[in-house]
């Protein structure tokens, strides 16, 4: 089970640029759905990146999926190698994109998102349209079957 509220204050008091995708997010903005891991778009300057290595660094980051025992090591020059990653951590599962699909980098995302307080914290979250832009463009089955709720909380927003 993922502690989504020492997950992103690790995130946050490290004073990491990110903003929550996926669905979080879609908790956020008032979806019913469950979910079991935190996605995150983070900035990738190279400040930020050193920010998220240290912040994630007592959480014992490990890549989700592979055998137990092999050599990683999640640090700044890990992060910048790479781009996306999908971490196990000792409070749960974190995917954390320096692009997401169809949406692109954070500095793309950030007009596109807005501050709400989560677990006494302040957390950036993509805006609703965007989000089901997001859905749609991952169009994986589980995403897909999402986007019907979203759009019809994004309607009863707009009245």
């Amino acid at each position: 089970m993922t502690d989504f509220a020492a997950l992103l204050r690790a995130l946050t008091e490290g004073g990491v640029e990110f903003i929550v995708i996926g669905g979080m997010a879609a908790v956020a903005h008032g979806s019913a759905h469950v979910t079991v891991d935190l996605d995150i778009v983070y900035g990738r300057s190279d400040e930020n990146m050193e920010r998220l290595a240290v912040s994630l660094a007592p959480l014992s980051p490990y890549l989700r999926g592979v055998p137990a025992g092999l050599p990683f090591c999640f640090d700044r020059a890990t992060i910048r190698a790479g781009l996306n990653f999908t971490l196990v951590t000792t409070v749960g599962d974190l995917d954390i994109l320096g692009e997401a699909a169809g949406a692109g980098t954070f500095e793309n995302l950030l007009p596109r998102s807005i501050v709400r307080q989560v677990f006494g914290l302040p957390c950036r979250f993509v805006d609703l349209e965007t989000l089901i832009h997001l859905k749609r463009s991952a169009g994986r089955p589980k995403d897909l079957e999402r986007v019907a709720e979203l759009e019809a909380l994004l309607e009863e927003s707009r009245r």
